[in-house]
């Protein structure tokens, strides 16, 4: 199943890991140094400069991990998977 995760950016379900809101899980230093870390090993992609980013979704696909980090609110992207439509 595809799933839009902001803007024109479509991933698909099965590369999906995670998905975590940023204002809960950033809190955590873990979180952010694991951000950090994929910022510094360029596995992150930012969906939208417009938006506040609200989420970030942990990937792996073709054995790389790319972090997406999303306008989109966990309780949204959640949705979406579970009506299998965008």
């Amino acid at each position: 199943m595809l799933l839009n995760i902001g803007q024109d950016k479509i991933i698909t379900d099965k590369e999906i890991i995670g998905i975590f809101d940023l204002d809960n899980t950033t809190v955590s230093k873990a979180t952010r140094d694991y951000i950090n870390f994929s910022v510094k090993q360029d596995e992150c992609t930012v969906v939208s400069m417009e938006d506040l980013p609200k989420s970030f979704i942990v990937c792996h696909k073709n054995n790389k991990r790319t972090v997406y980090i999303s306008p989109f609110n966990t309780a949204t992207i959640f949705k979406r998977l579970e009506s299998k439509s965008f």
